[in-house]
């Protein structure tokens, strides 16, 4: 009886268990649901557009920072296209567009960082800065102008023009995510 008694108790416990398991899986699987994971890392799916808003444009952006690539604006300009073009049902439309992106690459620098006072330099940092406008056309409310930064690291050995490429390519990114999820969600 003992036995038996004690082998009723470890069923229960399994069954909490399997409960606790089922419930965390449930959860991971709602967590997934709300993300689309991308090859990577995860773009947050959240977007509130509203339904009378179809389509957008992108002007090019002006180039304000003299010491920036000159691709550099062309290149911005197409990864906000193809991310508003790939991650929302809004159509390409220069010329009635329902939102509008305008703006300018306003600072690319790049920066020596000493890890500590009076120490030889520890890496660099570049660091790409751009204003943005957004114009809803169906709701002046929902107009603004940011500005936006990001910068990337590089090793002081590092020859800027050997990681240059990289470098912008990580940061628009950055930019890019920065400035649709302002324009398209509710963070």
């Amino acid at each position: 009886m003992t036995n038996k008694g004690i082998h009723i108790q470890f069923g229960r416990s399994t069954i909490w268990l399997k409960r606790i398991i089922l419930a965390g899986a449930l959860a991971v699987f709602l967590l997934i649901q709300g993300c689309l994971i991308r090859g990577n890392g995860y773009s947050f799916q959240g977007i509130s557009i509203p339904p009378d808003v179809n389509s957008y444009y992108v002007e090019l952006f002006e180039n304000q920072a003299p010491s920036s690539t000159p691709t550099l604006p062309r290149d911005l300009t197409e990864r906000l296209k193809d991310k508003i073009r790939n991650e929302s049902r809004l159509k390409y439309n220069d010329e009635e567009p329902d939102v509008e992106f305008t703006g300018a690459i306003t600072d690319f620098r790049v920066s020596a960082e000493a890890p500590k006072a009076g120490e030889q330099i520890g890496f660099n940092k570049l660091t790409i800065s751009v204003q943005v406008n957004f114009v809803n056309n169906k709701d002046e409310k929902a107009n603004w102008k940011q500005q936006f930064s990001f910068e990337d690291f590089f090793g002081a050995n590092d020859n800027l023009l050997d990681v240059q490429e990289t470098l912008i390519e990580n940061i628009n990114k950055e930019l890019v995510d920065r400035i649709y999820n302002r324009a398209f969600t509710n963070w």
